[in-house]
Parts: structure tokens; C-alpha cells; sequence
């Protein structure tokens, strides 16, 4: 097992702010504080050559559960265990193995060449001159850069740029590998080229890889299992195919007119042939098509559920 979380919960101080100036010179002698907690009480276990997706809610935990994961943040209780490491220690063999992407975070010295990073990721993680060439040359092959290594990163466009934090994050071919966000603010071409790498990636390399995201283009794309989460917990864990019929109770039924107009309804399952049947009987119908609840529009339910 690659990834083992068990029963993990985070917890934040947060401070209550009272009004006016003397609630402000209270708040600077007596503070009072809240609990917030980030992620509430969630288990689960990754194999090698997985790639799941951590999907949810701004404010989910998603990104909070990944700081954990890769030693940023020590959780409040709960263990977890990667590569059989504590990641909270920070080993050296756990940092060697582990790699994490934030897409709103830049690693790369900005008014250097992507050239530059990359040599002193070669020297932090101690890469031997071949070992370091034969990744960066597949690296950088597999994601078409080799024309702008020493460029300036600051002039570099955004797309540019997140495919040399992908060089720079795999430089040292780590068995697993955290995506927050890694096609945020991309156009649609280069967000598809950041998910085929990444597709490409895994099936070479292997080991485990947790993307989370806003684009469900990219976890319909890459991921078969997600784990959803929704205010700290996780409500569902499992194959992203079977979402629909786990928590959509309808299905779309397309109606198509002789005059080529279209007309749509939603139908309870359990309704869906005879509603067909019915419909059929209409002379003015041409075709009907029996679709399923789009999975952007089943997962938003999933979380509208889970807060009520």
C-alpha cells in the first residue's frame, strides 16, 4: 500500500474578531479563538499505479488533506502513512519519493532560466549527471520545452511555465506525486496537454498520483476512483463511473420533433420506459434519445446533500 489515511482530522484556531476600536484593543489583550476543523475524522488507502481524484467544494479540505499528505501541515489526530514513512517527519528517503504541485504556487526562480531549477533540484536531491540528463531529456521531450529551458522564467508564458513546474517537480522520479490545481488558469489546448503528460506520466512510471480540481475535464479525463469531500468529510469513495447511478435518481429524456426541434425532461429511473413508451405514441416525435444526469450536475448534488 502505497498511501494509508486513518481517521485523520485537522483542526485551525481561529480568531473571532469583536467590532469597533475597543473590540479591536480586546481582541489585542484577551483574543478569543474558534475551532475550524479542515478535515473531519477521513480514512482511506491508495495503491501503487493509482491516480485518484480528490474532488469537492472551495473550502473543502482538499488541499489541506495534500499538505498533510506530503509533511506541509501535522494533522491535529489520526495517522498517515506514505511510502511507509511519516510524512510529518520529513526523511530525506520520504522527500526523495514524493513530489507536490500547486498550481497557484511557483517553485521556479523567477528571473532565472528553467535551466537553473532544474540543476539545483538535480543538486538537492542528489541526481548523478546521468541520471539527471536521462530525466530531464524525457521530460522535457514528453512535454515539448526544450526550446525555452533557458529562457527567462518571468517571460515565459503561463502554459510555459506550468510545464517546467512539472519538470522541475519530477526531476527526481518520485513514486508519488500530489496535483493541486496543476491546469488552473490554463487555456483549454494547454490544459489538455498538462492532462495527456500526466496520463503518459503514470502509465510509465507508475507509483501513485492524487489530483484535485475544479475542472471536471480533468477527473473524467484521468481518474477511474475519486474521493469526494465536503466540509472536511469524505462522502464518497470509489469508481468515478458509478457515481451516476449512485446518487442521480434520474435519467434525460431527448425528444426530437419531426419539425427538428429538441425538447428535454427529467424522469425518476424507475419512470423511464413507460415515459418513453408515452412519449412515442406522440405522431409528432421523430426520434427519443435516454440520456444520463451529466456527472458535473450528479457531483453538485452530492455536495448540496451533504450540507443540508
Amino acid at each position: 500500500m502505497v498511501i494509508s489515511v486513518d481517521h485523520l482530522t485537522k483542526n485551525y484556531q481561529v480568531q473571532k474578531k469583536r467590532e469597533g476600536l475597543a473590540g479591536s484593543l480586546k481582541d489585542l489583550i484577551a483574543p478569543i479563538y474558534s475551532v475550524k476543523r479542515a478535515v473531519n475524522n477521513i480514512s482511506f488507502a491508495i495503491e501503487d499505479n493509482e491516480l485518484v481524484g480528490l474532488i469537492g467544494p472551495n473550502g473543502a479540505g482538499k488541499t489541506t488533506t495534500l499538505k498533510m499528505l506530503s509533511g506541509l501541515l501535522s494533522p491535529t489526530s489520526g495517522s498517515v502513512r506514505v511510502l511507509g514513512h511519516d510524512p510529518w517527519k520529513r526523511e530525506y528517503k520520504f522527500l526523495t519519493d514524493i513530489s507536490l504541485v500547486m498550481g497557484q504556487k511557483n517553485q521556479l526562480w523567477w528571473d532565472l532560466p528553467a535551466r537553473s531549477s532544474f540543476m539545483l533540484a538535480k543538486d538537492i536531491y542528489g541526481l548523478s549527471d546521468k541520471s539527471y540528463k536521462k530525466s530531464l531529456h524525457k521530460l522535457v521531450d514528453m512535454l515539448e520545452l526544450g526550446s525555452v529551458l533557458d529562457i527567462q522564467v518571468r517571460k515565459l508564458s503561463l502554459g510555459q511555465r506550468m510545464k517546467a513546474e512539472l519538470v522541475a517537480a519530477l526531476i527526481h522520479s518520485p513514486r508519488v506525486l500530489f496535483l493541486d490545481e496543476p491546469t488552473i488558469g490554463l487555456d483549454v489546448l494547454m490544459q489538455q496537454t498538462v492532462r495527456n503528460f500526466i496520463k503518459d506520466y503514470n502509465k510509465e512510471q507508475g507509483g501513485a498520483i492524487i489530483l484535485t480540481s475544479h475542472y471536471m475535464e480533468d477527473v473524467k479525463e484521468l481518474c477511474k476512483r475519486v474521493i469526494i469531500v465536503s466540509e472536511g468529510s469524505i462522502v464518497y469513495d470509489g469508481l468515478l463511473s458509478e457515481i451516476i447511478t449512485k446518487f442521480s435518481k434520474h435519467k434525460i429524456i431527448e425528444v426530437i420533433l419531426k419539425t427538428g426541434e429538441i425538447q428535454t425532461q427529467k424522469v425518476i429511473r424507475s419512470r423511464v420506459a413507460a415515459t418513453a413508451a408515452k412519449v412515442l405514441e406522440n405522431t409528432n416525435v421523430a426520434d427519443i434519445n435516454i440520456k444520463e444526469v451529466g456527472i458535473e450536475e450528479v457531483i453538485r448534488s452530492v455536495f448540496s446533500l451533504n450540507k443540508k
